[in-house]
């Protein structure tokens, strides 16, 4: 997808100079520095939960890693917990 930005020539010009050391062309770097900021900001996020808001996120992932196809019976489950 193409999109247009308007940047101003100061940083550009910066853009262009750090392209050049990291030997990346100007949109790959900032396709590089988008990733990361969201990365970063993904784990600020995730630092600034409870353990209990952690613990319901580990689930939640886990629940939809799980085969929806797959069931179990009540006794199953029940000898699960018991265990």
């Amino acid at each position: 997808m193409r999109k247009n930005i308007d940047i101003n020539d100061t940083t550009l010009t910066k853009l262009k100079i750090i392209s050049a050391f990291e030997n990346l062309s100007v949109k790959a770097l900032m396709e590089k520095a988008v990733e990361w900021f969201v990365i970063q900001k993904e784990k600020e996020r995730i630092n600034s939960l409870t353990p209990e808001e952690k613990e319901d996120l580990g689930l939640l992932l886990l629940m939809q890693q799980a085969d929806r196809d797959e069931l179990a019976s009540r006794d199953e489950i029940m000898n699960i917990l018991d265990d």
